[in-house]
């Protein structure tokens, strides 16, 4: 029947602990930023730590716990058990820190004894000393008794509990709390017990029946004495004339030390297994201070001797948490160590510092990233590191003297000048003036740039409009010269259309932005053998043709 039960056990703590394990899980157990979780005396200290000028964060509020408990109890005695007794008992218990905690807890225990050994040398014992029951016989012996007892305890006790594995360094937490723990405490007792001349005959059977009183036969003679004992409780034993009493009944300084078990269940709720061990400064819970046993075998009494006595109480309990309103949940299922492990590994308060990235060429664009990591010093540099180069020259712009050298006067020279040829248009004007004497009105406005188009646009590109504010300046500064805005495309009617739209925004843009006069444009569109994504401005001082053109296609134009 014993290895039943135990069996038993074991597969309902192995239940318990196999479910706590289920209910833990990983991450963060409370906001650690959570103001309303810190009592007001903490505050100060919470309040540095969210502004990183205190490297630990407050301590939070935490519930309490009360519980409620029940299981077997076990005398250790002059009178040896008469078999299982039971008690049950109630608890507070409260956080100090992870480690430590308070517990209050009354206990209200049953002790049962039952000897199976007779004496005859009881004369210390006073409360048994009966005449009229127990007369003394000729050889000064008394008749043959067992010594019995039943005791009642209210035992109240403070009890300080260690817990072990809440700090864990490779778990967030556990659904399993082992604790030890251990204090002082008062206790009042109760003691009656069964003797009286009707039960002399019984005693005189079991003791015919098992003369030697042998160990061998202790179950036997304790069952045969449980069927002679039957009755009520019926006799106050003797209690200790020096201790103080309350509410009549003896009381005892004790000390409690055991140990116990936990198993998590939810937030709220755990079960608790225990075993709790209570030393006493009584030698009379059994009601019996001398063990005055008689064995025919001994001459004369075979022990007498004085020791306090103790007990044993093992529980199975449930706990509730209380107090949950604003706080986390006790301290012993906390793991500190969670915080410092998560923030490591994602960081939500922690402060870090600004990354420092190697750079060797100081252009702003770290190595990692830098398409050009020689740049020279004090040159201008993309997003990927590439000194800038603004006509696509291949002459860096902090070494270009001319920073915007149109395509058809590439390639440069080593200070990024370029020689622009003589356009075809200025031969045949010079050839015209040299052959018909025309010549009263010089133009002299040299170079001017092409403006490229990207895709299939008509929007003017930064760049674009750059060059073009340059080439209004030069138009300023020759006013005598008339100018052809050239466009390419013929090989469609959307080629022309887009040609057109081209050469319009050209001249709109010098028009309009640059407050150039529109007589001095030639608007041509539409033209062969040129790039159909480029308008060139070229000298048209002595041409003849239009300053504006009707568009070929309005139904293809793009806005």
């Amino acid at each position: 029947m014993a290895s039943k039960k135990l069996t038993l056990l074991i597969g309902l703590i192995c239940l318990f602990m196999s479910y706590s394990q289920a209910q833990v899980g990983n991450g963060y157990q409370y906001d650690i930023r959570d103001s309303s979780l810190i009592p007001t005396r903490r505050l100060a200290q919470h309040n540095e730590f969210l502004n990183n000028a205190y490297p630990f964060p407050a301590k939070p509020r935490n519930e309490w716990e009360i519980g409620v408990k029940g299981g077997y109890t076990n005398g250790v005695t002059d009178v040896p058990n008469w078999g299982p007794t039971g008690g049950f008992g109630f608890d507070v218990r409260k956080a100090i820190g992870y480690i430590f905690s308070v517990r209050a807890e009354y206990d209200w225990l049953r002790l049962r004894g039952l000897d199976y050994q007779y004496s005859q040398s009881y004369g210390k014992n006073q409360s048994l000393i009966q005449p009229e029951l127990f007369p003394q016989q000729a050889n000064g012996s008394y008749a043959p008794i067992f010594y019995n007892y039943r005791s009642t305890i209210h035992e109240l006790s403070l009890q300080g509990v260690f817990n072990f594995n809440n700090i864990r360094f490779h778990k967030a937490k556990t659904g399993l709390s082992i604790y030890i723990f251990g204090g002082p405490g008062l206790a009042t007792y109760s003691t009656l017990y069964k003797q009286d001349d009707s039960y002399l005959a019984g005693y005189a059977n079991v003791i015919a029946e098992y003369p030697d009183e042998d160990h061998a036969n202790e179950k036997k003679i304790r069952s045969a004495l449980k069927s002679v004992l039957t009755g009520k409780w019926n006799h106050i034993a003797e209690r200790p004339s020096t201790s103080g009493t309350l509410g009549g009944a003896p009381l005892t300084v004790v000390a409690v030390a055991g140990v116990g078990m936990e198993f998590k269940l939810s937030s709220k709720l755990n079960i608790a297994v225990e075993d709790k061990f209570t030393i006493t400064g009584s030698d009379l819970i059994d009601g019996q201070q001398w063990q005055n046993n008689y064995s025919p075998n001994a001459v004369q009494s075979i022990a007498q001797t004085r020791s306090a006595d103790s007990y044993n109480f093992a529980s199975v309990g449930i706990n509730y948490n209380i107090f949950g309103k604003h706080a986390v949940e006790p301290l012993w299922w906390i793991n500190p160590l969670d915080y410092a492990y998560n923030e490591i590994n994602a960081p939500r308060h922690m402060k870090l510092p600004k990354p420092v990235l190697d750079d060797a060429d100081g252009d702003g664009v770290t190595d990692q990233f830098d398409l050009e990591p020689n740049t020279p010093k004090g040159c201008p540099v993309d997003t990927h590191g590439v000194s800038l180069d603004t006509d696509g020259d291949g002459m860096p712009d902090c070494r270009d003297k001319e920073k915007i050298t149109p395509t058809q006067c590439q390639p440069v020279d080593a200070d990024g000048v370029g020689k622009c040829p003589d356009p075809q248009c200025c031969k045949d004007l010079k050839a015209y003036i040299d052959s018909n004497g025309v010549g009263n009105k010089k133009c002299n406005i040299g170079n001017l740039p092409s403006i490229t188009f990207k895709g299939h646009t008509v929007t003017l590109s930064k760049d674009g409009q750059a060059l073009l504010a340059s080439a209004a300046e030069q138009l300023r500064n020759n006013p005598n010269c008339k100018i052809a805005v050239i466009g390419y495309g013929e090989s469609s009617k959307a080629a022309q259309q887009l040609s057109w739209d081209r050469v319009n925004a050209v001249i709109n843009y010098l028009v309009e932005k640059e407050g150039v006069s529109s007589d001095r444009f030639i608007f041509r569109y539409g033209q062969s053998g040129g790039d159909e994504n480029t308008v060139d401005l070229r000298d048209g001082t002595g041409e003849e043709g239009p300053n504006t053109v009707p568009a070929p296609h309005p139904n293809l134009r793009r806005k």
